[in-house]
């Protein structure tokens, strides 16, 4: 039989349709489009496109802009675009609370625009998105789990993952892994229990859940004075986490116990808050843990990103984590025990007494929040905080915005049963930087340190091109090159950036996106 022309097109059509549906999925090799709220699995936020690098990157100018929300008054929170974009298919798609965008990854071309119903929740900000073949995720702040149409932006289905009543509240970007979106909440207000959760990407169904506080009676809970003090015990998973598809393991950071700054009602190292856990990815069963803040009254929660290394150490190939915590410390595991190889501090620190065997923090008593105030470095909002860092796999260095500050505890609540907060840290002086560690070691090969005393912890990507892009609290997006930390270019925005900084290519282009408070910016080489 002949299979002429229309045989070709029908093949050709079928073909394209196919490649529709197959949506980018992260993985944990360099990339150079941004699949996921990191970049990749691995968590490096570095891109493998080097188109534009040290000796061009001069030339970087403004390709397109996308302002949110022209007309409308949302509130101040929504406004801003704390989102990571991630790119499928030549399409971008970012959120803040409640909304959600597609927008054309080339043009910066509205392609749809959805709006969330919300029933109300906290709208403290939304940090993006997940994709899964043709389908778009997004948490709401009242706790629901959205699955949308990536073609039109229509509503597939919602199911509720926390109750709003209790405080609860949901703006994590879902991490999908394999048959699995993977869903973390936030809460304070209310002392409630963090939890883990993976729900089915068809239909939304739970598929097994994930506590941060032991059950009565199991190993753990004789880190709780009781069950009680367990029940309401924090522990909030309201960042995304990382995967290794070896050893089929996803690793998160947990939040602060509560109440946050009074720990007189819940005596011992509160697990599994303030800690990095491993678990299997698809049981939930946890294999290991390590501790960053045993018995935290600092309100320094351990989410900030578990970054995943491969590299030869000691002379043997090793599987590694790194993290850079809110608390000051830089710790660096073994990801298939968890092991502990190296803890030290990035930034100068006073609550710690030294370290147990096992590489955890031990507190100073001394330091903790006082009717009368205690001095104390870190602040509340951390060495470092929500933002991103980023490694660059082929320099060994590991980036992080840090911040040195000084903040005076107090306790405002005596009570032994005391709930939410009960207490507060005034800040007496801060200064904001970025730091390149040797990841080996925790070094500070270099610093650069900005003039400005407000320190938002900003986001931060590394490229193939020998660049590391960041804001600074004049509005300025600065591209620096990454070996150095000399300022090589930068671009004077309407406000300061707000979110992490993506790359990628598209059609033969390399294109580097920040959001600066409302809108996108996207950049690229002049020609």
């Amino acid at each position: 039989m002949s299979r002429g022309p229309a045989f070709a097109a029908l093949a050709f059509s079928v073909l394209c349709s196919l490649c529709a549906e197959v949506m980018a999925v992260p993985s944990t090799e360099p990339q150079q489009d941004w699949p996921s709220y990191n970049g990749d699995y691995s968590g490096r936020r570095h891109s493998a496109a080097a188109q534009i690098n040290t000796n061009n990157v001069a030339k970087l100018a403004a390709a397109w802009k996308y302002k949110i929300f022209v007309g409308l008054n949302p509130g101040l929170f929504g406004k801003v675009i704390k989102s990571t974009p991630v790119i499928s298919n030549g399409v971008l798609y970012f959120s803040v609370p409640d909304h959600c965008w597609a927008i054309d990854a080339a043009t910066g071309k509205e392609l749809w625009h959805f709006k969330w119903q919300s029933q109300g929740g906290i709208h403290v900000g939304n940090r993006g998105v997940g994709i899964y073949k043709s389908w778009v995720y997004l948490e709401t702040p009242d706790n629901h789990l959205v699955s949308l149409e990536a073609a039109t932006g229509k509503l597939r289905w919602a199911v509720e993952i926390a109750d709003t009543q209790q405080q609860y509240f949901s703006g994590s970007a879902p991490l999908i892994v394999k048959d699995h979106i993977l869903v973390g909440v936030g809460g304070d207000s209310l002392d409630v229990a963090g939890f883990l959760e993976s729900r089915d990407p068809n239909t939304g169904a739970l598929q097994w859940r994930w506590n941060s506080q032991p059950k009565a009676g199991a190993s753990g809970s004789e880190t709780w004075p009781d069950e009680e003090a367990m029940s309401h015990g924090g522990g909030m998973t309201w960042m995304p986490g990382t995967y290794d598809p070896d050893l089929n393991l996803i690793y998160w950071g947990t939040g602060n116990p509560n109440p946050v700054h009074a720990g007189k009602g819940r005596v011992g190292s509160n697990l599994w808050t303030c800690s990095i856990v491993a678990l299997d990815v698809d049981s939930g069963v946890m294999r290991w843990y390590f501790q960053a803040s045993p018995h935290d009254t600092h309100d320094w929660d351990a989410v900030e990103t578990p970054v995943l290394i491969d590299d030869v150490l000691d002379g043997k190939p090793r599987k590694l984590l790194a993290q850079a915590s809110r608390n000051g410390y830089y710790f660096l595991l073994d990801r298939k025990t968890g092991e502990n190889i190296l803890t030290t501090h990035y930034v100068d620190l006073n609550w710690s007494k030294g370290l147990t065997a096992r590489g955890e923090p031990i507190s100073d008593g001394a330091k903790e929040p006082k009717t009368d105030g205690a001095l104390v470095s870190p602040r509340s909002a951390g060495a470092t905080n929500w933002l991103g860092p980023s490694f660059d796999p082929q320099m060994g260095l590991f980036y992080v915005s840090a911040a040195e500050s000084y903040s005076v505890f107090y306790l405002t609540d005596t009570d032994e049963h005391a709930q939410g907060y009960a207490g507060l840290d005034k800040e007496v002086w801060a200064q904001g930087t970025i730091k390149a560690l040797d990841y080996k070691t925790g070094a500070a090969i270099w610093t650069h340190v900005f003039p400005s005393h407000s320190v938002m912890p900003l986001g931060l990507l590394s490229t193939s091109g020998g660049l590391l892009f960041s804001g600074d609290q004049s509005n300025n997006f600065i591209a620096f090159d990454s070996r150095s930390g000399r300022i090589l270019w930068h671009y004077r925005m309407r406000a300061g950036a707000s979110n992490g900084p993506i790359a990628y290519e598209l059609h033969g282009q390399q294109y580097v996106v920040v959001a600066g408070y409302d809108t996108l910016y996207a950049f690229s080489l002049q020609h």
